[in-house]
Order: C-alpha cells, then sequence, then structure tokens
C-alpha cells in the first residue's frame, strides 16, 4: 500500500519514533559477517587487481567494477561506524571507522561530524552547506555574479559532479583540514593523510608507482561516481522537501526530503540498503542490515519509491524554486527572462 507523506504525518510522531527504536540495536553477528563479507573480498579483490596489471590492463578494468562496488560497501559500513550503529560499542564504532575510514580517503572524526550536521539540516534552506550537495534557489541564482553562476553551473554539470567531482572530493578534500573545524576534526585529518602515506607507500614499495595508480585510479572513479550518485539522487529528486527554518520539520524532511531508492537486490547488497534513504533519516541508529526488515514490517514507510529509470529524471534537477515548491532545472530561466521582458 502506497500512502502519501502528508497522510503518514497525521499520525503521531511519538509512534514513528517508537517504531523506528525498535530496530536501532546492532546484532554483533550479522556485524561482524558483514566486515568479513566486505573488507575481505575488497581487499582480496584490490590484490587481484595489482597482480592483473602485469597480465592485462583489460582484465585489471574488468575486476575494477566488482572492487569498486566492496569500496562502496566498505563506505557503508564506515558511515554506520559514524552514526554510532554498526556496534553497540563506542570504541569499536570508532576503530573500524578509522580502519575504513583510511580504506576510503576519508577523516572518520571530520565526516562523522559533518555528516550528523546533514542529518540535522536536511531540506533546511538556512542551513545549508555541511555534507550536502550545494543547492541553490532560483533567486538565489539569479542574484549571483555571473562567475558564481558559472561555477555552480559546472558543479551541478552531471559529468563534472558524478567523474572529477566525485573523484575529487575523497582524493584531494579530503586531504585538506579547514580553519572552521574543530580540533579533533582537523587532527582526524592530519592521522588520516598519515595512515594513508604508510598504506600507500607500502603498496608503492611492493608493487611500483605505476600499477598502483592503475589500480587505484579506477576503482576510485568507479566507486566515488557511484557513491556520490546514490547519496545525491535520495535528496534531489522530483516531490522532495526543502523549507526555511521557522517552517522545517524533521519528519517531513526525512520522510520526503529523503527517497525511498528502489533498487535491483545485487546492488541493493552492494549498496549496503541504504537506497531506504527515508527510514534511515529518521533514525541513523538503524543498522545498515536491518532497515530492510524496518521497511516490510510497517506500511508507514511504504512511500511512493524512487526506481533506477525514474531517478534519471533528477540528472536535469538544478535549483529550487521556492515560489512553486519544486526542484527545477535551467529551463525555468528561459521562462523568468521571458516574464521579465514581458515576451
Amino acid at each position: 500500500m502506497d500512502l502519501t507523506v502528508p497522510e503518514k504525518l497525521t499520525l503521531d510522531k511519538k509512534h514513528i519514533r517508537a517504531v523506528v527504536n525498535r530496530y536501532a540495536s546492532p546484532d554483533l553477528r550479522r556485524s561482524l559477517w558483514q566486515v568479513a563479507n566486505t573488507l575481505v573480498p575488497y581487499l582480496a579483490l584490490f590484490y587481484l587487481m595489482l597482480r592483473s596489471v602485469a597480465i592485462s590492463y583489460w582484465l585489471t578494468l574488468a575486476l575494477a567494477i566488482p572492487t569498486a562496488g566492496f569500496m562502496v560497501r566498505t563506505f557503508i559500513i564506515f558511515h554506520d561506524c559514524g552514526h554510532g550503529s554498526f556496534f553497540k560499542s563506542r570504541k569499536a564504532n570508532t576503530i573500524l571507522g578509522n580502519i575504513t575510514g583510511i580504506l576510503t580517503f576519508t577523516p572518520y572524526t571530520r565526516w562523522k561530524h559533518d555528516h550528523a550536521v546533514h542529518h540535522a539540516t536536511a531540506g533546511n534552506l538556512d542551513k545549508r552547506g555541511t555534507g550536502d550537495v550545494n543547492t541553490w534557489t532560483v533567486a538565489e541564482y539569479l542574484a549571483a555574479p555571473w562567475w558564481k553562476r558559472f561555477g555552480y553551473r559546472v558543479m551541478r554539470n552531471p559529468l563534472i559532479l558524478f567523474t572529477v567531482g566525485a573523484f575529487g572530493s575523497f582524493v584531494f578534500a579530503q586531504r585538506i583540514p579547514l580553519k572552521s573545524q574543530g580540533k579533533r576534526e582537523r587532527a582526524s585529518v592530519w592521522w588520516t593523510n598519515l595512515a594513508l602515506a604508510v598504506w600507500i607507500g607500502v603498496l608503492v614499495w611492493a608493487f611500483g608507482w605505476r600499477t598502483y595508480l592503475l589500480v587505484q585510479v579506477p576503482v576510485f572513479l568507479f566507486g566515488t561516481s557511484v557513491g556520490v550518485w546514490l547519496f545525491y539522487v535520495q535528496h534531489n529528486f522530483e516531490g522532495t522537501y526543502w523549507e526555511r527554518k521557522e517552517h522545517w520539520d524533521f519528519f517531513m524532511a526525512s520522510l520526503k526530503g529523503s527517497s525511498y531508492y528502489r533498487l535491483p537486490a545485487v546492488i541493493q547488497w552492494f549498496s549496503g540498503n541504504i537506497g531506504f534513504h527515508h527510514i534511515h533519516h529518521l533514525s541513523a541508529r538503524i543498522p545498515n542490515y536491518n532497515l530492510p526488515k524496518c521497511y516490510r514490517e510497517n506500511p508507514i514507510f511504504h512511500v511512493q519509491p524512487v526506481t533506477f529509470w525514474t531517478s534519471l529524471k533528477s540528472l536535469r534537477l538544478r535549483l529550487w524554486d521556492e515560489q512553486n515548491r519544486r526542484m527545477v532545472g535551467w529551463e525555468v530561466l528561459k521562462k523568468v527572462d521571458m516574464e521579465g521582458t514581458g515576451a
């Protein structure tokens, strides 16, 4: 049964909290099994790629696809550790979070902070800019100078956002500590950089720079592109939610501003069930392996899904139209120009 979000929100919000809280308990055996069936094949495939370069680079590129898939799944474990949902022990989450953070080139403490801000502000027009994909309103775009408009257009171009943008965000941007962030967050960047220098140094010593780059670059190109796409499409889709601070509602932002991205079973497995994003935003304490069960057992969460084919429509969405409360593409600017000239 597909109910609309407004119908769902007539229910007691305390009831919704009670429902999601039933699934917010990690299972140690399932968590350990997920570590085993993710990190072991990820590292094994990476090693096979390093060896395959001497045989055939076409074989290396073929292996890069499943390796990138396991990298995405490794990031989901990292992601759950950051929410404190993978283990009951905070220390265990921190240890595994730092290990998986090194494998995915992401400083654990800084990302944990920024992502917590994202969860607390998703869909809030007055609190954009931390842990999200930059989204302007139509009015903001029209008021910006030409060079800022140009930069925004480049950034929101799919050919940039899901390729060099995604790659650069993980490989380069995550290496730079920011003065605006706290001492612990900056320290996590430096410690991660140091650990990466050691890890990469060992691989380069064992296999050489050329072989290392021929393996690492395609894995990260594929993995970061898919990862950023999964994150992007679950907040940038037709029917999403944005509100000013005074009208912003956490439950609306979760159920309407975060999509249920219905994916084929194999992709759902590799993406760690992140497609149940509306439930995840209602309770980030739910381990990724409990999300499907929470969805199946509670019709309240059976929102209209975004499918792979319908998600492609999000590629044309660029700006938030506050007046009409919807995401729009560049074509809306032509309409504004016509209205402004009286055409």
